[in-house]
């Protein structure tokens, strides 16, 4: 039942509990009780906004894979924070140490973020010409 009040508010976030009840065949008490479960829980981590990058003048999107330079996760990591054209920053695993998702107005306000991050590693960038599977909620197996 929580998959299902799970997808439900993927989907909307602005469901009111009752209409939310409706779509999963629950009381809206119910359904209130368990949302509040699964805040508490950390399941849900908070309600968002989706917004498009290219609504805001943003079209280009490109992942950068970041190997940082001797002494330089940190910073990286820092200088990660500080960019706002970063919408998000992972630690992984392999040659690379960081992946970011950065957003820009045209491959030439690319350029400078990318340059921010080549003065402490090596960057390798792939430019996003189509997204496939936009956001989605993970289903966990059965």
């Amino acid at each position: 039942m929580d998959r299902h009040l799970l997808n439900a508010l993927s989907e909307n976030a602005r469901s009111s509990v009752a209409d939310l009840a409706r779509q999963v065949s629950m009381s809206a008490p119910a359904v209130r009780e368990r949302i509040l479960r699964l805040e508490q829980a950390g399941v849900i981590r908070g309600y968002r906004a989706d917004i498009d990058p290219e609504g805001l003048g943003l079209p280009v999107a490109a992942w950068v894979r970041v190997r940082p330079g001797p002494g330089q996760l940190a910073r990286i990591a820092e200088l990660a924070q500080q960019t706002l054209q970063v919408s998000e920053c992972h630690r992984v695993t392999g040659d690379d140490c960081f992946l970011l998702k950065v957003h820009a107005a045209g491959i030439a306000e690319l350029e400078p973020v990318l340059d921010r991050f080549l003065l402490l590693g090596q960057t390798t960038t792939a430019v996003v010409v189509a997204t496939v599977v936009a956001h989605r909620t993970p289903t966990p197996p059965d």
